[in-house]
């Protein structure tokens, strides 16, 4: 078999297939070049879910003709002309790699003008320039990619409803639009507005436009800077969580990136205060010197790697948990609202004649494409400039509001109004809580000026035996339980090699192997914060971290025995407590440095304020 080489047309092809994954993928690198173009406004419009027609349009710096032609070469960029220059990359695009790969795959016509000359207008079919002409000067650049993947059919099939496609370019507008607050951002669907911008650099106004004013009151600010890192975002209260880690967008000089590093750095900032297997929303955007971050790691360039991880991860970590302790973290029991008629969801019509593309292909192309009638829960929550009503318990004065023409701007109006509203925190933690009764053993039942709250006392007492065994067993350095008759553990040939070969880290934290015979060893002390009746498993899970990480976490294993120490020795429901006891467990309670949730990230209080409670009962309407 001989050597030869691959035609550009192919390689442009394979190219696309790293690059241009779906229609969204096409949607991201033209948004992105906008960006880096220096647009202000850019204007998405989509026909069938970009399987028909993507429309980009920007009011950026356009290009020349000679240019706009090189464009669309591979590897052609404006971007990067040294090696240092890899290493300082401060665009969002560099590879010149997506251009030439969605003119590949699609019929592509591109409008664009500097503002001092004649524009120029290309047309492209499978990557080859098939027309050129001059154009209007409008300064600024007008892509259309029209029939995706109309000559790789097999691609075409792989593509999922066009309803999900939808979905997917509705989150990566989402995620630009949050890593790039001071764009106005446009998006339309089949001539229907989806979601909309206002480019004015408010955060929180984004978020509220695509999580909804009912989260976006529940954010919190975070901000914190050092030496290599600025960090700065919001991130949701514990009582909003999602079961998807997706909601947690993390942002580094203003390209939204994949990391599952800077997720558990998040999770970490969130320590005790979320419940098992649930997820916070949180929008972390960190700024740093580019030289710390290598970005050429992944064709789409999602993906990224830091030469300094473990101080970002930490930096993340306290600036979330420094930004909580500022904060009253009880959660509100609503009312439940009275049942709304539902609302009219907007019929999507899909009436694409795919034959328009490739008339032998067709029926194979679209035998298996479900057509959706309805935007789902799904689609609304990704995209809630459509579908995301305004809190029921929000109040307007229609009359004062400015005049306006559209209800989109309505909806802008409305959420500045509510979020320009400075909230001021309590100075205390939490308040002094007087206990009226139990409710079944489990609940202690207190009032106070602002209200009336229920208590769990288990998870009360969870909290304060936690933080009072966290900080005695992380005082204990070398105190060892002898004892009388030896623990004796059989390992596999890997587990003893660990053993052998980090017997000096082992004795550090109090573990003294002696070798009983092949793969048997004895251990005839150990530390005396081990858990009580969980010693065997707790040495067991100190050799297995050695032989996975390499090193003993000795933080976090002393972490978990304070938690199942706290759940062990706390008491139960159906425990009844005279009123002396639930008074010393509230001020208690109130010493602890979180008081809001248990050690497992279940809620503690729940307040019924005095609002809410006239509420329930109609005193106020």
């Amino acid at each position: 078999m001989k050597i030869q080489m691959m035609p550009d047309a192919l390689a442009n092809k394979i190219a696309a297939g790293e690059v241009v994954e779906r229609p969204a993928s096409v949607v991201k690198e033209l948004v992105e070049n906008s960006i880096d173009a220096g647009a202000t406004a850019i204007k998405i419009e989509i026909e069938e879910a970009g399987l028909k027609k993507i429309k980009i349009t920007d009011n950026g710096y356009g290009m020349s003709e000679a240019d706009a032609e090189r464009a669309f070469l591979r590897h052609a960029t404006s971007k990067i002309k040294t090696e240092q220059d890899l290493f300082h990359v401060r665009t969002l695009g560099f590879r010149g790699e997506a251009l030439a790969s969605i003119a590949a795959v699609s019929q592509l016509t591109v409008k664009t003008a500097t503002g001092d000359q004649a524009g120029t207008l290309l047309k492209l079919a499978a990557g080859k320039v098939v027309e050129r002409h001059k154009s209007d000067a409008r300064k600024g650049t007008e892509i259309w990619v029209e029939h995706l993947f109309y000559n790789t059919p097999a691609r075409l099939k792989y593509m999922k409803t066009i309803h999900t496609e939808l979905g997917h370019i509705t989150d990566v507008i989402n995620r630009i639009s949050l890593s790039h607050p001071t764009i106005r951002f446009d998006l339309l669907h089949n001539g229907k507005a989806l979601f909309q911008s206002n480019g004015r650099g408010d955060l929180l106004q984004i978020i509220a436009q695509i999580y909804g004013v009912s989260v976006a009151k529940k954010m919190i600010k975070v901000n914190h800077e050092t030496l290599d890192y600025n960090i700065y975002g919001f991130v949701a209260k514990p009582e909003i969580t999602r079961a998807s880690r997706s909601y947690m967008s993390t942002i580094v000089n203003g390209r939204f990136v994949r990391s599952i590093s800077l997720n558990k750095a998040i999770l970490a900032g969130y320590h005790t205060l979320l419940p098992i297997g649930r997820s916070p929303i949180a929008i972390v955007q960190i700024e740093m010197d580019p030289i710390l971050v290598d970005v050429n790691v992944h064709p789409a360039k999602l993906d990224v790697r830091f030469s300094k991880e473990k101080e970002l991860f930490y930096a993340v970590e306290e600036t979330i948990k420094q930004a909580f302790r500022k904060e009253t973290l009880i959660p509100t029991a609503k009312p439940k609202p009275e049942k709304q008629p539902a609302t009219i969801q907007e019929t999507l019509q899909f009436d694409y004649d795919v034959t328009m593309v490739n008339k032998d292909n067709a029926a194979h192309n679209i035998e298996n494409r479900q057509v959706p009638k309805q935007v789902d829960q799904g689609l609304a929550e990704a995209s809630l400039a459509t579908s995301e009503q305004l809190n029921d318990d929000l109040v307007y004065d229609e009359q004062k509001l400015p005049v306006i023409e559209t209800e989109q701007e309505i909806k802008h109006t409305k959420a500045e109004t509510v979020l320009n509203a400075e909230y001021v925190p309590s100075p205390e933690r939490i308040p002094v809580m007087y206990p009226l009764a139990q409710h079944h053993g489990t609940y202690i039942i207190a009032e106070n000026e602002q209200g009336l709250y229920m208590i769990d006392q288990h998870a009360a007492q969870e909290r304060i035996k936690y933080e009072f065994y966290r900080d005695r067993i992380g005082q204990v350095e070398s105190d060892l339980q002898e004892l009388l008759l030896p623990l004796t553990f059989d390992f596999t040939n890997q587990e003893a090699m660990v053993i052998e070969q980090y017997q000096d880290q082992l004795k550090q934290v109090g573990l003294f192997f002696e070798h009983f015979g092949q793969t048997t060893y004895l251990i005839r002390a150990y530390p005396t914060w081990f858990p009580i009746g969980q010693e065997e498993e707790t040495i067991r899970d100190m050799v297995n971290q050695v032989k996975e990480e390499e090193k003993i976490d000795l933080a976090k294993l002393r972490e978990d025995a304070a938690i199942l120490m706290a759940c062990k020795k706390s008491i139960k429901a159906n425990h009844h407590l005279n009123h002396n006891d639930m008074l010393q467990l509230l001020e208690d309670l109130r010493g602890t440095t979180d008081p809001f949730t248990c050690p497992h990230g279940r809620p503690i209080i729940v307040e019924f304020t005095s609002y809410d409670l006239e509420k329930m009962f109609k005193r106020v309407m």
